[in-house]
């Protein structure tokens, strides 16, 4: 029987195989290509984790950073070391959990240059959607070795400049905490600074970004209190 290629049902039908057929095509090249995204999304995370460590611009980030790791611990918001494995691994809403006996905080413990360094992720929120980055920490808890930030989509020019690197060296040397209680988070961005140990000039033209990264610091860094307590010399 000869089909009748201008008849409606032929258009249908055609157009239902087509899509059936694109669908699994995509669907396919999806699964072939999830491997190599993850694999490129855990390369980045990495990078910013070293980023964070003053090291930038290396064409192995995988050597690396394995190189400095020492460990990727877990801890729990009572101080305790719940895994000294599998900080990479954990996701944001554990870390942001609001209740305290859920939250799971990862510790990167590195060695650079016979230095022992803990980086913590940073979370927070801009002008116009979130922001991220990593701290490096020297082991005093307080002293700031190095800083990563990102953003999702600040403005350019202005608050898209957290990501320059001049921007983060200024945090370099700074407190994040004002004793070693660790009960009050001292490192902040201001418009007018107050405290140069601790504070940097904020960022002309990005008032809000400037005051979501200085919360930024302030919530990230408020729930390891007592993982500091108990581990300072």
């Amino acid at each position: 029987m000869k089909l009748n290629t201008n008849s409606n049902v032929y258009t249908i039908v055609y157009a239902s195989v087509m899509v059936v057929i694109v669908a699994f095509c995509l669907a396919f090249i999806s699964d072939l290509l999830r491997p190599i995204q993850e694999a490129n999304v855990a390369n980045d995370k990495r990078s910013q984790i070293l980023a964070a460590l003053n090291i930038r611009d290396v064409e192995d980030v995988q050597a690396a950073y394995d190189r400095v790791l020492v460990k990727d611990m877990v801890v729990a918001a009572d101080g305790r070391v719940l895994t000294e494995r599998g900080g990479f691994e954990v996701e944001s809403k554990a870390i942001q959990a609001k209740d305290d006996s859920e939250k799971r905080l990862p510790v990167y413990v590195c060695a650079v240059e016979q230095d022992t360094l803990y980086v913590v992720p940073l979370y927070g929120r801009g002008l116009w959607g979130g922001l991220w980055g990593y701290l490096a920490l020297k082991n005093d808890f307080r002293t700031v070795y190095g800083a990563y930030m990102s953003h999702e989509s600040e403005t350019a020019g202005l608050g898209a400049r957290i990501t320059e690197r001049g921007f983060q060296e200024l945090f370099v040397g700074k407190q994040a905490f004002a004793d070693s209680t660790f009960q009050t988070v001292t490192l902040g961005v201001k418009k007018k600074v107050e405290n140069p140990a601790a504070e940097v000039d904020a960022i002309t033209g990005a008032t809000l970004t400037s005051n979501g990264v200085d919360e930024m610091f302030k919530t990230s860094l408020a729930p390891y209190q007592k993982f500091f307590i108990a581990n300072q010399d």
